[in-house]
């Protein structure tokens, strides 16, 4: 059995999970979530902890309840705290500015982008340099600033681009004249 499925889910106060033939669906004080299940795993709800086993017989079954099994936490976790992507903006002229479901960018082009945020994520700016990207989904989170940072990922000569905080760029020396 995978030794990520083998831990155990312990679900927060006020979330809620429900297994059907669908699949999954949590729901906490931040909204509700729903995957498809997998007929190869099973999954077990009782005295606020959540278990994911493998159907024996199945080649990818271990895999699968691993992979099942994370994707719940991550489930659990947005529902009841939420998740969040710090992005900054590094150059002269750089700018966000969120507006309603709209974040608004000048980022060096000779136009403005305004890239409009999906259902379920919200964007906030701090400063005219910093983005937060909030949401219940992980993964929409983070597809969400990564379609942001594409615009203009940074550079290895001077840095200037969209990165999260805590990414690092290493800085490459430009081409010396002889």
């Amino acid at each position: 059995m995978s030794r990520v499925a083998k831990k155990p889910i312990i679900l927060p106060q006020g979330v809620a999970v429900e297994v059907s033939a669908e699949g999954v669906s949590v729901t906490g004080p931040l909204g509700t979530l729903q995957v498809a299940g997998h007929p190869a795993v099973g999954i077990e709800v009782a005295d606020g902890v959540v278990q994911c086993k493998p159907v024996s017989g199945v080649a990818q079954a271990n895999a699968l309840s691993g992979t099942l099994r994370a994707v719940v936490a991550n489930m659990v976790t947005g529902v009841s705290k939420g998740f969040e992507r710090k992005l900054n903006l590094v150059g002269v002229g750089y700018r966000a500015q969120a507006q309603g479901d709209v974040l608004n960018l000048t980022l060096g082009f000779s136009h403005p982008i305004a890239y409009k945020l999906p259902k379920g994520v919200t964007a906030t700016t701090a400063t005219q340099t910093e983005i937060v990207i909030k949401g219940i989904d992980r993964q929409q989170v983070g597809q969400v600033a990564a379609e942001v940072r594409a615009y203009r990922p940074p550079e290895p000569y001077k840095g200037k681009g969209v990165r999260y905080v805590d990414e690092v760029v290493v800085i490459k020396e430009t081409k010396k004249k002889k």
